[in-house]
């Protein structure tokens, strides 16, 4: 009786022992953890198969195989992060400059980026797909390829649109292209096709983004569909109590932009403000402030930046794009230079 009690214990104390022993393709092990949402630091171990986190474990509490491993003891690890601004642009002499930012995101640790409309398109989605791939370093790049304007835009590549017609032709290139969202600039698109453009974009399924011309308020701009308002100049005006007032001025002429900023300023409200944070979170509409390069722009006529570091990294053909930004800024009133500071 003793003796088969025994051997029928056996097999029990064996399944007890045996425990499961996940596989993946890469184990990163005793790293110090940065949990972003929560702020905690833990001595953790992470998975990763086919280029997907499988898990996050506390050190030592699993047992684990991985074809490879990385020691992180003394390192620290968190999520990569994400420029949601950045354009790569400047025509074809500038393409092997761009290119070269891309390994540049990933050692500043950047792993994702969306491009807010430039004129590289064709070289853009190469490289986006071959990074995809794995055949070139760089971060996942989101892109809206050439950006939406009216007649004469601002910026090359750009596709301008002056009637109804052209901008559902605008949008038929955007969808053969296959971009990953559409973005709309402001320096020359009428009021009415800049609302037209929002909501055929958004009958076709694409995310939407882009500044906001001063001639349609912000909830008009809102209730056409907008997903995304890129840089704060728009959500300051619709802050404002004068908001409607300085739209009837833009509209008829008798204000520019940058004289409608300081205007603007003055008539901030708490309460409108509110009433337009509110709704901009009711409508899931984001928005992406640009606060570093907006401050670095409004100072160029008082900081030198020939001795940064980071000139080193960048070709000659980006460097020179940017005399004409510091020539502007030089040359600009003073009346201009304070009111862009106060902005």
């Amino acid at each position: 009786m003793i003796r088969l009690l025994f051997l029928s214990l056996i097999p029990i104390i064996i399944s007890c022992k045996k425990e499961t022993t996940n596989h993946f393709d890469l184990a990163i092990t005793n790293a110090q953890v940065i949990h972003l949402e929560t702020g905690k630091v833990e001595h953790q171990n992470i998975f990763i198969s086919n280029g997907i986190i499988k898990a996050v474990e506390a050190v030592g509490s699993s047992n684990f195989k991985a074809d490879s491993t990385i020691d992180a003891s003394g390192k620290y690890l968190l999520p990569g992060f994400w420029d949601n601004h950045i354009h790569l642009r400047g025509g074809d002499t500038l393409i092997a400059n761009n290119k070269n930012f891309l390994k540049l995101f990933i050692a500043n640790g950047i792993t994702t980026v969306r491009d807010a409309g430039g004129d590289l398109t064709h070289s853009v989605m190469e490289w986006k797909n071959k990074i995809a791939s794995e055949e070139l370093t760089g971060p996942t790049i989101f892109t809206a390829g050439p950006k939406i304007d009216g007649p004469k835009a601002t910026w090359a590549g750009s596709l301008e649109v002056e009637t109804e017609e052209a901008v559902v032709q605008a949008l038929d290139s955007l969808e053969a292209l296959n971009v990953d969202f559409v973005k709309i600039y402001d320096s020359r698109i009428s009021p009415k096709n800049y609302l037209k453009a929002i909501e055929e974009a958004k009958k076709r399924g694409f995310t939407v983004s882009g500044h906001m011309p001063f001639t349609v308020t912000l909830d008009e701009t809102i209730n056409a569909g907008m997903d995304g308002i890129e840089h704060l100049y728009y959500i300051m005006k619709g802050s404002a109590g004068n908001e409607l007032e300085v739209t009837k001025k833009m509209n008829n002429g008798e204000m520019g932009f940058w004289n409608a900023m300081p205007a603007l300023l003055d008539a901030y409200s708490d309460s409108t403000a509110q009433a337009t944070f509110n709704k901009l979170k009711e409508n899931d509409v984001f928005v992406v402030p640009t606060l570093h390069i907006g401050k670095t722009l409004s100072y160029l006529d008082e900081v030198d930046h020939t001795k940064d570091k980071y000139l080193n990294y960048m070709g000659q053909g980006i460097i020179k794009t940017y005399q004409g930004r510091i020539r502007s800024a030089l040359n600009s009133s003073e009346e201009a230079r304070e009111n862009r500071k106060k902005t």
